[in-house]
């Protein structure tokens, strides 16, 4: 397929795509930018209006001047926090000017405040961000400052990760496709966050699959004080992007609008007709420190400092505007003094205005009640034909794949003829095509983050992590980017993304095939998490999964996929379980045992054998761990007076220490015992030696013995 784009490119005589043998060096020495074909202005402004031109300098002048007033304003002790856009101003509204807002998505960082200002974000807006305050409209004073975003204009709020947002833009970039749109993703970034290992995964992934994104790295050679040549080998990431096929690649001068303009446009245009993703290098100057909280002289000479002032985009453009007679001197004087008039007013304005109510402190950190998808829960018992729980889990996918045509699942070998390691994806590629079931790369960040941008635009991604130890490097996908876009929009963006995991230890799996992660995501406000015991229970909270609006990590318990005792009369295709209620799956007046998972059937085992002795315990598997259900819990040992907590996981630091924890604070005065832990050593689980690092039958109980004779 890439050797077909080459082709194809090359017979059309284009301008440097795929490879830069149409990109030639200026004549200007100085110059590291390549010049193309489209460079050539064949119209007028490269088919601007003269109004078209005006807006890309206002727009342009309207981000330098808010900088400058938030530096005035924290001076003023107003305000807190900059990170400046100044130098990079030509290429943001290049980009904007190519593109659609309301259209086409934009995932910006955290220097693209002019991206904004072309798509009509208002200087008002901007202070209010800068301010924290409640009218807020980016994050609702949740974020610190210079984090855009807005629904409207299809631009996800923003963050503070570096390089966590090109995934999500092929995430987007791939829906845009899937839904049959000529719609087209951008990504902005600096250079110095194309050192993480995610921009590369992203550039793999759009280029692989010819998809419309755009990635415009704006070059300003320094990622806070380090120079770019202690970041990239050979000094550019440019030079390092040729190795992929399939992108369109072009290195220009980020400071010429006219040059940036027509390159973003000939992007949009190979992007809207199907022709792949492009690679926009764009050679910028920071005109200001790193941040607020950074002072460059300390790092940069003078000299150099200087001379990027030479480069300032705002006196090239207006230069540019006279030259062509679209202003003139006085008209660009005028027009400067109104827009500076306009922020400084506009800062007043937003400094008056109230800052958020306390009491919406935990507002939009799960989608409300009267937003959720409505839901008829336990509409019938499970009767059908006796089923394991791998069979159901695969079978509530299916179901739900009827039912939303926008649900998508993919992960590694999740495509038939695997159908999944453990077959739980079987047939489902088969039945709804490969561009609903698919394999993805061996990359647990690029699943992740891919499902992030395709939830941010309509999808349903329900994605496979192969195993749970696995997990880690999505890690920053999950904890800083999908648990928190609701949150930090201030419930403007969904991002419903379910994350299937196998997890757990009994097959022999050593180190890295045992692990328990439920403890670890627990610390991730905003995930939903399921834990189920039996194949009932796993559709019923699978296809709950896959209804809700809220990041969803569904664990399976692998030694359970094919154990009889984990078997399950088949719920129906309407049947589904709520998150947060707990089972009690045997009653009992003497003993309480909470667990989950796997160590559901030990607890039943030890309460069958401790009633041949006379003993009543009772068994609650709580199936969720976000939400917990405490109420149930909380009445039984109320009931019994003594509770043991069990689960899988190490003890020291596992998730049953937050469900002691809660008995104790809430039901002291009813206990006649301490509250008993019983769990997994705090070691890395040995594969000789798993029968000694994980709970076995007589750990519980023992355990159970010494509770009912305290």
């Amino acid at each position: 397929m890439a050797e077909k784009i080459a082709a194809e490119k090359k017979s059309k005589g284009t301008n440097g795509a795929v490879k830069e043998s149409n990109g030639t060096k200026s004549s200007n020495g100085s110059k590291e930018s390549l010049e193309y074909d489209f460079h050539k202005e064949t119209v007028k402004n490269h088919g601007l209006t003269n109004e078209e031109m005006i807006h890309a300098y206002k727009a342009m002048l309207l981000s330098r001047f808010t900088d400058d007033r938030i530096d005035m304003l924290i001076k003023q002790g107003k305000a807190t926090f900059l990170i400046s856009g100044s130098g990079h101003e030509a290429i943001q509204v290049a980009c904007a000017m190519a593109m659609e807002g309301g259209k086409d998505w934009f995932f910006t960082y955290y220097r693209d405040n002019a991206i904004g200002t072309a798509l009509g974000i208002t200087p008002i807006e901007i202070f209010r961000h800068i301010m924290g305050k409640a009218t807020d409209t980016f994050t609702g004073g949740r974020q610190m400052p210079m984090h855009l975003g807005s629904k409207e204009l299809r631009m996800p709020t923003a963050s503070s990760p570096t390089g966590s947002q090109y995934l999500q833009a092929v995430g987007a970039a791939l829906s845009c496709v899937y839904r049959g749109t000529d719609e087209v993703s951008y990504v902005g970034g600096g250079e110095g966050s194309t050192s993480e290992g995610e921009f590369f995964e992203a550039i793999n992934w759009a280029a692989r699959e010819k998809l419309p994104t755009i990635f415009c790295i704006q070059n300003n050679r320094f990622a806070i004080s380090v120079p770019i040549e202690q970041q990239t080998a050979g000094g550019s990431v440019y030079k390092v992007v040729q190795g992929f096929e399939g992108i369109h690649k072009f290195h220009i001068d980020g400071t010429d609008f006219l040059e940036s303009y027509a390159t973003a446009k000939e992007a949009v245009k190979l992007a809207r007709n199907g022709e792949g993703p492009s690679f926009i290098y764009a050679d910028v100057v920071r005109l200001r420190s790193h941040s607020a909280s950074d002072s460059q002289d300390k790092y940069r000479s003078k000299e150099a400092i200087e001379k990027d002032t030479l480069k300032d985009p705002i006196a090239k453009l207006e230069k540019e505007l006279v030259k062509r007679e679209i202003m003139t001197a006085e008209e660009i004087a005028a027009t400067r003094k109104e827009l500076n008039d306009l922020v400084i007013k506009s800062a007043e304005e937003a400094y008056a205005e109230p800052l958020p109510d306390p009491a919406t402190v935990e507002d939009n950190l799960f989608c409300p009640d009267s937003e959720q998808t409505p839901i008829k829960y336990e509409a019938s018992e499970p009767s059908g034909e006796p089923i394991v729980m791998v069979d159901a889990i695969n079978h509530a996918l299916m179901e739900e794949m009827e039912k939303n045509p926008m649900m998508l699942v993919y992960g590694e070998d999740v495509q038939d003829g695997k159908g999944g390691v453990f077959t739980a994806t079987k047939g489902l590629s088969t039945k709804f095509g490969v561009n609903r079931c698919f394999n993805s790369p061996l990359a647990e960040a690029s699943i992740l983050g891919t499902a992030v941008g395709a939830a941010l635009s309509g999808l349903k991604p329900v994605v496979e992590i192969q195993f749970a130890d696995y997990i880690f490097p999505a890690m920053m996908q999950i904890r800083d980017e999908l648990v928190m876009y609701r949150y930090r929009s201030n419930g403007a963006f969904e991002c419903p993304v379910t994350i299937r995991v196998a997890t757990g230890g009994y097959i022999g799996g050593g180190h890295y095939h045992s692990q328990n992660i439920e403890a670890i995501f627990a610390k991730c406000p905003g995930l939903y998490i399921a834990y189920p015991s039996n194949a009932a229970d796993a559709k019923g909270l699978l296809k709950t999964a896959c209804q809700l609006k809220d990041p969803v990590m569904f664990l399976e318990h692998k030694f359970l996929y094919r154990q009889g005792y984990a078997k399950s009369p088949e719920p129906n295709a309407d049947y589904y379980l709520p998150f947060g209620k707990a089972a009690v799956k045997r009653e009992g007046n003497d003993l309480t045992i909470v667990a989950y998972g796997a160590m559901v059937e030990k607890a039943l085992k030890t309460a069958r054998e401790m009633e041949k002795k006379g003993h009543s315990i009772e068994v609650i598997d709580i199936r969720t761990i976000v939400p917990l259900d405490t109420e149930t819990i909380l009445t039984s040992v109320k009931k019994t007076g003594k509770v043991i907590v069990f689960h899988e996981d190490t003890k020291f630091m596992g998730f049953g220490a937050e469900i002691a924890s809660q008995i104790a604070e809430a039901a002291f005065e009813y206990l006649d015992a301490p509250v008993k832990r019983v769990a997994g050593l705090h070691i890395h689980i040995p594969f000789s030696l798993e029968s000694h690092a994980l709970p076995q039958d007589s750990w519980i109980l023992k355990a159970a013995e010494e509770m009912l004779a305290y």
